[in-house]
């Protein structure tokens, strides 16, 4: 899980709670102002909810909730009643302080000390007018005692959200540190496993390999009494063996390439199927091929396709020897199709998966192209269909 997403909740709950006190103080505010101050009831409304409403409107728009509450502040104590009760403080009401300290707050948390002290000045300097244009509204020593601890309760509110603001830039360092140490670790940990990899298929593929080929190589010589045909069979068994030691040369070289952006040349495409398909007509497996495909096929789809063929091939002589295979490759304007089918088996066919038909998927998948398998009748049909185009997965990143 990042820690953007561990976060998500905190950051829900933080809004829920904002969005609960103002509601709370908009319920009250409204109410106070109409029945102790005199405000009318529509304009106690409509400059409730613009107080209550710009420290809401600063999560997203911070400029024009300031310019909103700063008209709301100087609104405010100016629609009060001449008539009412001196008792009660002015030119800010309690619940008015309240919602001040909230937004100067919410103001400087999320969007810095500056637009926080814009807020802060704006607000005190509203208000400070009200005094001069309603001389008779209060007592004046009691509306600059309520100025002094607005001002000092809303000044305290700005710099609790300065060194809040502070902690939570701080938090998203050390997050994105940690998060650049992990996929750093990962990197690692993949690297060092693509090495292991790599050394296993040396160590033990590849050599074996090498004994193969040697072995097939070699035999005409140490036992020349062998006919023609088994001499042509070991030839062919070589041959095979050092295509596999090229690929598994290649293998090598990708694993053990750290940024993963190495080239894959030489590699087999679609003008390789040909031979693909006589090699294994070598192994006693009857094959006819179709094969129309004309224009541009990037170096992806060309890879991804001989290798479709190859073990559809592969597979079809392993579990359906003897059986007769139809290859047809084609193109048209977005795709190449491939379509290999081979007639029932004349032995005992497995129908264990394995991992080669798990293998053409995801190589069709990483293509955003398709492949399926199955049973066709009495027989078994591979079908594909890959990008003309498709970008190589490895360039993206993509192992």
């Amino acid at each position: 899980m990042s820690a953007s997403r561990r976060r998500r909740p905190g950051r829900r709950f933080a809004l829920w709670s904002l969005g609960s006190i103002l509601v709370a103080l908009y319920a009250i505010m409204v109410p106070l102002h109409s029945v102790l101050y005199g405000v009318n009831v529509l304009v106690a409304f409509l400059v409730g909810a613009a107080l209550t409403g710009a420290p809401a409107l600063a999560l997203r728009h911070p400029r024009t909730s300031i310019a909103v509450f700063t008209v709301a502040a100087f609104a405010s104590p100016l629609v009060v009643s001449p008539d009412r009760d001196r008792f009660w403080p002015w030119p800010w009401s309690v619940p008015a302080l309240i919602v001040f300290v909230v937004f100067v707050l919410t103001i400087t948390m999320l969007h810095g000390w500056r637009r926080g002290s814009l807020a802060l000045l704006l607000g005190l300097m509203a208000t400070l007018v009200s005094p001069l244009l309603l001389p008779d509204a209060a007592v004046a020593e009691a509306a600059g005692a309520d100025l002094i601890v607005t001002a000092s309760l809303a000044a305290a509110a700005f710099i609790v959200g300065v060194l809040l603001a502070g902690r939570i830039r701080l938090d998203a360092e050390l997050t994105r540190e940690r998060e650049n140490a992990a996929a750093e670790q990962s990197r690692r940990e993949l690297a060092e496993e693509r090495t292991r990899i790599a050394r296993e298929l040396h160590d033990v593929v590849a050599h074996s390999m090498s004994l193969i080929q040697v072995q097939a190589s070699t035999a005409r010589y140490r036992a020349p009494e062998l006919p023609d045909e088994a001499v042509a069979e070991f030839e062919s068994i070589a041959a095979s063996a050092r295509g596999a030691l090229t690929e598994m040369r290649r293998i090598l070289g990708v694993l053990r390439t750290e940024d993963q952006t190495a080239e894959l040349a030489p590699q087999r495409g679609i003008a390789d199927i040909p031979a693909l398909v006589e090699t294994t007509r070598h192994a006693g497996a009857s094959i006819t091929l179709n094969q129309i495909v004309s224009g541009d096929v990037s170096t992806a789809s060309q890879i991804a396709v001989y290798r479709i063929v190859q073990e559809s091939l592969s597979n079809a002589v392993r579990h359906a020897p003897s059986s007769v295979i139809d290859v047809n490759v084609t193109s048209d304007a977005e795709d190449v199709c491939v379509v290999v089918r081979n007639t029932p088996a004349s032995a005992a066919v497995s129908d264990s998966p394995g991992h080669g038909l798990r293998g053409m998927n995801e190589r069709a998948a990483l293509l955003d192209g398709e492949l399926n398998a199955g049973p066709d009748g009495d027989g078994w049909t591979v079908t594909a269909r890959i990008p003309r185009h498709a970008a190589d997965p490895l360039r993206k990143g993509t192992m």
